[in-house]
């Protein structure tokens, strides 16, 4: 028998703990839940290796602070980042720690299954840098100049509104340009943008 994928959940609600876990243990894989960023901390020496489910807001310590000491240890599982409605410079700020991805609650299953399934295939390609420099370079030079600007908005974490008010033009079109790059990058989430940005040295 094939042992199952673990899932490490990493959140303090007690009912995101408890739904995701029986969500992810009846689509076949192994799960330990945590309450606390801390109380993970306390033993991910120890932990299996898997994929950590972080949430972003959490007392003592947060998501991001979590992800940073994991960071400073060496611990490389890769993350996904839960994050509350509107998260966006939060989200950025998780992918350029190097989270796999960021998943807004509440999360459909297709969309956390898919996300964990690339966080498994980034934990066996260990090593392997996804998106290169050179191909995130030639990917973005079909995008138009004012794609590119949105995008770099993007990339530094700016929501819709202050991208307009810094290029001068409507959320409305700010949103038809994000709708339009992300079309020609084929690419069918933000994150997944995002990731071709700061390959290309977007956001910095």
């Amino acid at each position: 028998m094939i042992d199952k994928k673990l899932v490490h959940i990493v959140d303090d609600e007690d009912s995101i703990r408890r739904s995701a876990s029986f969500m992810l243990k009846t689509s076949g894989f192994a799960v330990e839940t945590w309450p606390t960023g801390v109380a993970f901390l306390k033993e991910v020496r120890h932990a299996e290796e898997g994929c950590i489910l972080l949430d972003v807001r959490m007392p003592e310590m947060d998501g991001l602070e979590v992800q940073k000491a994991l960071s400073e240890r060496g611990i490389t599982m890769p993350v996904i980042v839960l994050t509350g409605h509107g998260d966006v410079s939060i989200a950025v700020q998780a992918m350029k720690g190097g989270a796999v991805d960021f998943i807004e609650k509440p999360f459909e299953k297709a969309v956390l299954l898919a996300s964990i399934e690339t966080a498994f295939e980034k934990l066996a390609a260990a090593g392997e840098r996804t998106t290169k420099a050179s191909e995130a370079q030639t990917l973005l030079g079909i995008l138009t100049p004012r794609e590119r600007d949105v995008l770099e908005g993007l990339a530094r974490g700016l929501p819709n509104k202050t991208i307009a008010y810094d290029l001068g033009i409507s959320p409305r079109t700010v949103e038809v340009h994000r709708a339009n790059l992300m079309s020609k990058l084929d690419v069918r989430s933000l994150s997944d943008a995002l990731r071709i940005a700061f390959a290309a040295g977007m956001g910095a």
